[in-house]
């Protein structure tokens, strides 16, 4: 299937009522199509968590236009099956990913940010405490060494 449409035309037939019951639905499974256009989006939704996930958004059921209950699960299980012919947990998508060193390149970040909505707030709190007698450029800049030793040490 090609568009969530196709998918809430094929609910309409398989649970009665019309496309539109189901079109908020599909539509969430297929938005991460917005961040990644190639079938490798489904990785973010498409799967056994991503069914349970649009259970938790959507509600157990929805009531369609010809009054039937439909589990939400139902049309999402649907989706995922028209879609990858099968249901996959997450561990299937990540079984076979290729580790990127910035995937396991983490460190303890600071104690406090060099830079926060009012730039000055955290030189400030510096001075008043004592930490500090440096000017606001030039403690600023002392905080943005800091944070590349510290980059460079957790490397």
């Amino acid at each position: 299937m090609a568009h969530p449409d196709h998918h809430a035309e094929s609910s309409a037939r398989k649970f009665g009522g019309c496309p539109s019951d189901y079109r908020a639905i599909h539509n969430w499974f297929d938005a991460t199509k917005a961040h990644c256009a190639l079938p490798g989006h489904r990785a973010l939704r498409h799967s056994s968590l991503g069914i349970f996930e649009a259970e938790r958004v959507f509600g157990r059921s929805l009531t369609n236009s010809a009054g039937r209950d439909v589990p939400v699960r139902f049309v999402g299980e649907q989706h995922v099956r028209e879609d990858c012919r099968r249901i996959p947990s997450v561990s299937d998508w990540l079984a076979d990913l290729p580790l990127k060193p910035w995937m396991v390149n983490g460190m303890i970040l600071p104690d406090t940010e060099p830079v926060g909505a009012d730039p000055q707030a955290g030189w400030r709190a510096a001075v008043a405490s004592g930490r500090t007698t440096l000017g606001f450029l030039d403690w600023l800049a002392m905080q943005a060494q800091r944070l590349a030793q510290d980059m460079d040490r957790s490397a």
